[in-house]
C-alpha cells in the first residue's frame, strides 16, 4: 500500500502514536493526530508539530472521522468503542494498529511471537539465538521498540523478530509472518476483548494469511492452541514439555530433543539451563524457530545453556555463600504467575510476595504453596491476606516485613544450602514502588551485597 497523499488519523499518542505519525508522515501522508489526554499531558505535541503534524489533544472531536480519512491507525490499548472508532466502523474506514504498517513495509521476514505468558522471553530467546548463527535478527514489537519504525529500515537479508498482543493482533488486516508462534492462551485482558472468544480470535490473527510457504509454532500442551490448527494454512511444528512429538521440539527425561518427522536429536540437558518451569516452553518453541531460520545447533545450545532469563520475570540472580539460589520474579503480579514460578522447582522455596491490594482472596495458592513453599516472607498491602493463605497451606514458617531489604535478609537468614529463595508477589507494586521493574531492581540489588 502507499501512503503518499492519503488521508491518516492517528488515535493515540505515546511511543507508537508518535512513531507511525512521523513515519506516515515521511511517507507523503496527511497526519492528524488525536489523543484524548489532556493538552499539558501531551508532552509529544510540540514535537510532532515541528515536524508538520496537525495534534489534536483534549478529547475526541465530533468530526475528527469523515468520509474524506482513508485510514485510522489507533493506539493497540485504545478500545473499539470509542466515539472515532465507531464512526470509522459505519464508514467502513480501515482500522489497523502499526503492526499492519509494519508488515506493508519491512522487507526483511518477520518472526511473530504472541501467547498470554512468555513472549518476551521467546522473543528474545530467538534473537539471541540467530544472532549468535551470525543472522542480523531486529527485535521489536511489544517488548518495547515500535515495530514499524523498525520494519521501515530493514533489508532482506534482516529477520524481523516481533513479540506481538492481542490488542496489536486484532488491528491487522494482511499482516502475515513467516514465521507464527502461539506459546499458550488463559483467560486474559477480557476487559478490553469483552469475551474470550474474541481475545482468542485476536490471537489467531497471527496465523490468518499464512501459506503453506510459511511456518506456525504451537504448543502441543494447550488445548486451545491445538484447536486453532484446523484453521491453519501452514506448516505446522509443535513443542511439548510432556512427550515427544512428530515435527518441532520437546523434553523428554531430562532432555530437549528436535525432530522433524525423523530421528530425535539430542538439543541440550534440561539440567544444562538455567530456564525453569514454564520457560522451558519458551526456549522450545525459540529453538524450532531458529532451525527453521536456519541457525545451526550449537549458537542454540550457547544460548540455552548461558541465557538466564529476561529480567524481572523467574531471573536467576546468584547463589549466595550458603548454597541458596536467589531469583527475582517481580513481574508476577498476579497469583497465576506465582503458581507458575513456584511449579518451576524442585526444591523447597521460601518465598517472598506481597504487593497493591486489588480485592484478591489469594485461596488458589493454597495448593502450590502446600507442594513447594518451605517458609513465606510477605510485605505490603496484602501482607495479611498472604500470611493467612500461608496459614491454611500449613506453612510453619510466616513472617511479615516492611520492605524488600529486610524481606531479602529474613529469607536469607532462615535459607539453608539447595533451597530457593523466589520474589514472586503475586501482586503488583503500586503500593510500595513505581514498577514491577523497580520493585525487582531493588531485590537484585540487596541479593547481590549479600554473602
Amino acid at each position: 500500500m502507499t501512503y503518499h497523499g492519503k488521508k491518516v488519523v492517528i488515535l493515540g499518542l505515546a511511543k507508537s502514536g508518535t512513531a507511525v505519525a512521523k513515519l506516515l508522515h515521511h511517507l507523503g501522508a496527511e497526519v492528524i493526530v488525536n489523543d484524548a489526554k489532556e493538552e499539558e499531558k501531551c508532552i509529544e505535541k510540540k514535537e510532532l508539530e515541528s515536524w508538520g503534524i496537525h495534534v489534536i489533544c483534549g478529547g475526541h472531536p465530533e468530526n475528527i472521522i469523515h468520509s474524506q480519512i482513508d485510514l485510522v491507525v489507533k493506539n493497540p490499548g485504545i478500545p473499539y468503542s470509542i466515539h472515532p472508532i465507531m464512526e470509522a466502523k459505519r464508514l467502513d474506514i480501515p482500522i489497523i494498529t502499526e503492526v499492519e504498517i509494519a508488515y506493508q513495509l519491512a522487507k526483511a521476514p518477520i518472526i511473530g511471537i504472541t501467547g498470554s505468558n512468555g513472549k518476551t522471553t521467546t522473543t528474545t530467546l530467538i534473537g539471541k539465538m540467530l544472532q549468535q548463527a551470525d543472522k542480523d535478527a531486529i527485535i521489536a514489537g511489544n517488548i518495547g521498540t515500535v515495530v514499524s519504525e523498525k520494519a521501515f529500515k530493514t533489508t532482506e537479508e534482516q529477520i524481523l523478530v516481533t513479540e506481538l498482543s492481542s490488542f496489536q493482533l486484532k488491528g491487522t488486516i494482511s499482516f502475515k509472518p513467516h514465521i507464527s508462534i502461539l506459546l499458550n492462551i488463559y483467560p486474559a485482558h477480557l476487559d478490553y476483548h469483552q469475551t474470550l472468544e474474541d481475545y482468542i480470535a485476536s490471537k489467531a490473527n497471527i496465523f490468518r494469511n499464512q501459506t503453506e510457504e510459511d511456518y506456525a509454532i504451537l504448543n502441543a500442551n494447550c488445548k486451545e492452541c491445538v484447536k486453532l490448527s484446523e484453521q491453519i494454512h501452514s506448516n505446522i511444528f509443535l513443542f511439548s514439555t510432556s512427550g515427544s512429538v512428530e515435527r518441532g521440539a520437546y523434553i523428554e527425561n531430562g532432555k530437549l530433543f528436535w525432530r522433524n518427522g525423523q530421528k530425535a536429536l539430542e538439543v541440550i540437558s534440561v539440567a544444562e539451563m538455567f530456564l525453569k518451569g514454564a520457560h522451558l516452553e519458551n526456549a522450545l518453541a525459540a529453538t524450532i524457530a531458529s532451525i527453521l531460520m536456519g541457525a545451526d545447533m550449537e549458537p542454540i545450545r550457547q544460548v540455552l545453556r548461558e541465557f538466564k532469563g529476561v529480567e524481572h520475570r523467574l531471573e536467576y540472580v546468584r547463589k549466595t555463600t550458603n548454597g541458596a539460589v536467589f531469583y527475582n520474579d517481580s513481574k508476577a503480579t498476579n497469583p497465576q504467575a506465582t503458581m507458575n514460578a513456584l511449579t518451576s522447582f524442585n526444591t523447597p522455596v521460601i518465598l517472598i510476595a506481597g504487593g497493591l491490594d486489588r480485592g484478591i482472596d489469594f485461596h488458589e495458592l493454597i495448593d502450590p504453596f502446600k507442594k513447594h513453599v518451605k517458609a513465606i516472607v510477605t510485605l505490603g498491602e496484602t501482607s495479611e491476606k498472604l500470611l493467612s493463605v500461608a496459614e491454611l497451606a500449613g506453612i510453619e514458617w510466616r513472617y511479615t516485613v516492611d520492605n524488600v531489604t529486610d524481606a531479602v535478609h529474613k529469607a536469607y537468614a532462615i535459607s539453608k544450602e539447595g533451597d530457593v529463595v523466589l520474589l514472586s508477589p503475586a501482586c503488583a507494586s503500586w503500593d510500595m514502588f513505581s514498577s514491577f521493574e523497580e520493585r525487582g531492581s531493588m531485590f537484585k540489588e540487596v541479593v547481590h551485597k549479600l554473602n
